[in-house]
């Protein structure tokens, strides 16, 4: 059976944002001298990339997960027309407030205040890394999937101690540091009206991160000319805010957007 994101029939565009992968980051060696950014400058490199580098002048479709989501909703926005249909998941559209804001602030002030990260200048990775991994480990699942990965104590210990030491070799301090401020200044609330293309936004109730819990999404989407709300049930297939990895729980609603936007 073929994939609703069918490689056959479309051209996908998984790029690595500024701060990100292979693109420009703090780590490359400016460190902390790298120039501040945001998900608005972000999302402009993305239109860059895809109009300028790619000669594409239009998209079937805009997709995103967490970040991604919520680089989603700004394309919605800053490039009304230049989309079929948008899909973004685990993201909400609003301001970061609330528990949200409160993490990525500890994750921030986690680092900067670190004597090892030394102003950025650090020559190995600052112990304060360790305690970011830890609470980023928290957040991005829910207590049932915890339980099952860890239902002793000291299960509990090994899984997070094996995920805290891996994590440095894939991670940056400045490079986190970065990626948590980027998002400090999102909000696409008040521009919501601005989105014209079928929009189908995908959470979930576990999700620690975006809780259903504080009706955000509920009461935004309707003022998106066509959008639409879902929010996936907590179950064993559901993974937290790591279930927009999860594609077997949200594929009908995507198939569900794409027959509907089908122009032929």
């Amino acid at each position: 059976m073929k994939s609703a994101l069918d490689a056959e029939k479309f051209y996908i565009i998984l790029p690595d944002d500024i701060g990100h992968g292979g693109s420009s980051k703090p780590s490359d060696g400016l460190h902390a001298k790298f120039s501040s950014y945001d998900y608005s400058d972000m999302v402009e490199a993305e239109h860059q990339f895809v109009t300028n580098g790619l000669k594409v002048n239009h998209l079937r479709l805009v997709l995103g997960t967490s970040m991604g989501g919520m680089h989603t909703w700004l394309w919605g926005e800053q490039y009304p027309d230049f989309m079929d249909a948008l899909m973004p998941l685990a993201s909400l559209p609003a301001e970061i407030s609330g528990r949200n804001r409160m993490w990525r602030k500890m994750v921030s002030d986690a680092i900067r205040s670190d004597p090892d990260w030394k102003n950025g200048e650090y020559a190995q990775q600052p112990y304060s890394l360790r305690w970011v991994s830890e609470l980023m480990f928290l957040m991005s699942s829910n207590p049932l999937v915890r339980y099952q990965e860890a239902p002793t104590a000291k299960q509990a210990d090994k899984i997070m101690d094996d995920y805290v030491k891996e994590f440095p070799s894939r991670h940056d301090a400045n490079d986190v540091l970065y990626a948590f401020e980027s998002s400090s200044n999102y909000n696409p609330g008040p521009k919501l009206e601005k989105i014209k293309a079928p929009l189908v936004a995908v959470n979930s109730a576990d999700d620690l991160i975006n809780p259903p819990d504080v009706g955000i999404l509920e009461r935004e989407i309707k003022r998106v000319p066509h959008g639409k709300a879902v929010v996936i049930p907590e179950s064993s297939e559901t993974r937290g805010h790591g279930t927009h990895t999860h594609a077997v729980v949200w594929k009908q609603y995507l198939e569900e957007l794409l027959n509907q936007t089908d122009k032929k």
